[in-house]
């Protein structure tokens, strides 16, 4: 049984101050790891008044300082690279490969925001003006349970690189994962008060973070309804503020695709994560004349899709990550069906086998027409959603469709016919013929899916102000 009763404030870890406490539970087997000891707004205060006496030496550091910084994190965080697996696959239930993945996107967001601070200008001239882009103060980082570490390093590795202390709030379901974090970080050897991170709820920690009139700036990635909580609580002190938000992705097989291939990897793009990410492609837009092919395609390989314990290195769906989302995808399931769409795979209940754990069938609704739930709000566990189409532009119509723009996935065999259409989608970001992360190229979303861009020069510039020096002769 693990306790973890400590936050991370001012280079050391402290007893929190707070006396609540959550169970830690185990997703694939329904058992209670531990405990964490839920931080309160004391803890918030303690954190922030940290970062503030940290603020204006770190400001004055040099980007080779800063740089230094983060290929120390990176060192750190790969050492720890095997302790942030484990975790993830025991306190999230992500499969084992996806966990291993993680671990090491975590590591590399540091060196990545190194490569970018080096040559970055942070002096340059417009018209006859100087132009100085400098730390936009205490920063606010605030990261969700389906992606929790690599969170928190992306968003700690551009305030790090723009000189910004910062106060971490991860999501509390995620502490055996922050507590690993939280130890690499430490042993990097940071200033005190560069990185604090506190665990607690998002009403008591959360509210009390983004309403400190210290704090310049908040970035958050997580749901919908609590991104506009934070933003109506930023807009009271004009605090700088991105949101990374949801998304229901569409994937567009153009019918001069190689269904054999293109097929398999929209499922895969739609189940990745267990279905829980933000960028999951869950609608599939296939040519109706074409759609009968398509589904057989669908069926064949999500059968052969293992849904299991996530410590088995065949396993490509672990379970959700709690009952209460369990019941939540059960929920859309169940929408799916009573409005009409034919089940190709999957359905309701656990898979067969599985007795105990948030597990969910891999599930495949065809026949669906944009107007429906499933098709129109983001699910988040391993649902997909076959609508067919006529044309290309009704297929660019039906990805457009939606409240979300996150992202989008275009499969042809006609390349400058992929680009074209990527260039009519309204997505922050376009995979063409498969999918790869660019930690260089911004990532945000359009629309409902959030504010503002992360990772590359766009995520390091959210974290800069923009000075103007005008002199007269």
């Amino acid at each position: 049984m693990q306790e973890i009763d400590t936050f991370y404030v001012d280079g050391r870890f402290a007893t929190s101050h707070g006396r609540a406490r959550l169970a830690l539970v185990n997703p694939a087997t329904e058992d209670v790891l531990g405990h964490v000891l839920l931080g309160d707004a004391h803890d918030a205060l303690a954190a922030v008044a940290s970062a503030r006496r940290a603020q204006d030496a770190f400001a004055r550091t040099t980007p080779a300082e800063r740089i230094g910084m983060l290929k120390r994190l990176h060192a750190a965080l790969l050492r720890h690279g095997d302790a942030l697996r484990d975790a993830t696959i025991e306190e999230y239930g992500g499969p084992v490969t996806r966990s291993a993945w993680v671990a090491a996107f975590a590591a590399s967001t540091f060196l990545d925001a190194a490569h970018t601070l080096e040559g970055f200008a942070f002096e340059r001239t417009a018209g006859d003006s100087t132009v100085r882009l400098e730390p936009v103060g205490i920063s606010v980082l605030i990261t969700p349970w389906n992606s929790n570490a690599g969170s928190i390093c992306s968003k700690l590795a551009m305030a790090i690189a723009a000189g910004c202390t910062s106060v971490v709030k991860p999501s509390e379901l995620s502490a055996l994962q922050t507590r690993v974090v939280a130890q690499a970080i430490h042993e990097a050897g940071l200033p005190p008060g560069v990185v604090n991170i506190l665990n607690g709820r998002g009403d008591v920690v959360g509210s009390t973070l983004c309403q400190h009139p210290d704090v310049a700036r908040i970035s958050f990635t997580g749901s919908n309804g609590t991104g506009l909580a934070i933003a109506r609580l930023a807009i009271e002190s004009m605090k700088r503020l991105s949101l990374g938000l949801g998304g229901k992705s569409p994937t567009l097989v153009l019918a001069d695709a190689d269904f054999t291939r293109a097929i398999p990897a929209a499922v895969n793009a739609a189940f990745q994560n267990s279905g829980q990410a933000c960028i999951a492609g869950s609608r599939l837009l296939v040519p109706r004349h074409r759609l009968q092919e398509a589904e057989a395609l669908i069926a064949r390989h999500v059968a052969q899709l293992r849904v299991g314990p996530p410590d088995d290195p065949d396993t490509v769906i672990g379970p959700m990550a709690t009952h209460a989302h369990w019941q939540r995808v059960q929920g859309y399931i169940r929408a799916g069906l009573d409005e009409g769409a034919r089940l190709l795979a999957g359905g309701l209940h656990r898979p067969e086998g599985l007795q105990k754990g948030y597990f969910v069938r891999p599930t495949v609704f065809t026949d669906v027409h944009n107007g429906m739930t499933i098709a129109r709000e983001e699910i988040f566990g391993p649902v997909l959603c076959v609508i067919p189409f006529d044309d290309e532009n009704e297929a660019v119509h039906i990805a457009n469709d939606s409240p979300y723009g996150l992202h989008a996935y275009v499969f042809s065999g006609d390349q400058a016919r992929a680009l074209a259409i990527a260039g009519r989608l309204q997505a922050g970001r376009v995979a063409i013929n498969g999918f790869r992360h660019d930690p260089l190229a911004p990532f945000g979303g359009y629309k409902a899916s959030g504010i503002g861009r992360e990772y590359g020069s766009a995520g390091l510039e959210s974290f800069l102000e923009t000075k103007a020096i005008l002199q007269v002769a």
